[in-house]
């Protein structure tokens, strides 16, 4: 039988490591930027080994976006948990002029400013935004009472993602944010239709 209180130290005690971990990261990063940190320095400062700080975070990029877990949560509950009466296009929209707000907010605004001079913390970033995908089409896939996702769900998830991506870069993202899923839920063809260039969405 496994001793509650023996696993709850341990629990603690790596909760405690990564925690060290992440605040010697965070100063370093900030401090002297991301690549100019090596892995050895962050192990020191937080007086553990290289290998632990790769046992709680296997790449260096993810010392940067440690809540990534929390905001995967986030993002499949604004789907599944909206209100009723609500669409899906329109709790997507509200959870990330959410999600931008956090990010520029303090002390989030400093991690912010650490991305946009590091080009492989961008790279990163978008590439771990993209692997919500699956989950995403899943979720909109059983809140549709389907078996399988259909086409159009996966190619809605893929644009959806894309629209926030853009409007992050904005200084202003609702307007993007507006126009991207107005685009996404009247369709292509309607736009198309109407002229291109000169088309009023």
């Amino acid at each position: 039988m496994v001793d509650g209180a023996a696993v709850g130290r341990r629990e603690r005690k790596k909760a405690a490591t990564r925690a060290a971990i992440l605040e010697a990261a965070t100063a370093l990063f900030l401090a002297r930027g991301f690549d100019a940190v090596t892995v050895r320095e962050i192990a020191d400062e937080a007086d553990v080994s290289p290998k632990t700080v790769f046992t709680h975070f296997p790449h260096k990029e993810a010392l940067v976006f440690s809540d990534e877990g929390e905001r995967h949560e986030r993002l499949i509950a604004a789907v599944s948990g909206r209100l009723p009466g609500t669409t899906i296009s329109d709790a997507l929209k509200a959870h990330y002029l959410s999600e931008i707000a956090e990010l520029r907010s303090e002390p989030q605004r400093q991690i912010l400013a650490l991305m946009e001079d590091t080009p492989a913390l961008i790279d990163y970033a978008e590439k771990m935004w993209l692997r919500h995908e699956d989950a995403l089409v899943a979720a909109i896939t059983e809140e549709l009472g389907l078996e399988e996702p259909s086409d159009e769900i996966r190619l809605y998830v893929r644009f959806a993602l894309q629209i926030q991506l853009v409007a992050t870069r904005e200084a202003d993202p609702a307007p993007t944010i507006d126009a991207g899923f107005r685009l996404l839920d009247k369709g292509w063809a309607s736009y198309d239709d109407t002229g291109g260039d000169d088309a009023q969405p």
